[in-house]
């Protein structure tokens, strides 16, 4: 696969996109690599810091012409769609790495109306129909 990730249509697309990537990053540092279990990292397989993860993910909002958002605010979202899809919040709570259910419930879940499940089943719809 080449090309720019904003032509990955789907979710599997873009993470075989992004291990071809982290691939080629392994063979370029070669001996520098460090392995680990991270989907994404430094150019030598490091974790990326939090800091620069920030602003690359400012970087990539402004090129890409979308309002910018905290990319903390990632983590609200997506316990308030595990809720939504009823994922047990034992579940949620270990996906999220909380260590009291207290805060994957209280502090980052909200519990969706009707309207709201019936738009994440057609966006679920929408989603199994790509490519």
């Amino acid at each position: 696969m080449s090309g720019p990730a904003s032509h990955v249509r789907s979710p599997v697309a873009a993470l075989k996109l992004r291990f071809e990537r982290q691939d080629q990053a392994r063979e370029k540092a070669g001996d520098k690599w460090k392995d680990s279990d991270q989907v994404f990292t430094t150019r030598y397989g490091t974790p990326i810091e939090p800091r620069n993860l920030n602003r690359a993910s400012e970087a990539h909002c402004k090129n890409a012409g979308v309002p910018r958002i905290r990319f903390h605010d990632t983590r609200h979202t997506c316990a308030s769609l595990l809720a939504a899809l009823d994922v047990h919040p034992r579940v949620a709570m270990r996906i999220l790495r909380h260590s009291q259910i207290s805060v994957t419930m209280n502090v980052y879940t909200q519990i969706p109306s009707p309207e709201t499940r019936n738009a994440l089943a057609c966006l679920n719809a929408s989603l199994e129909n790509v490519p």
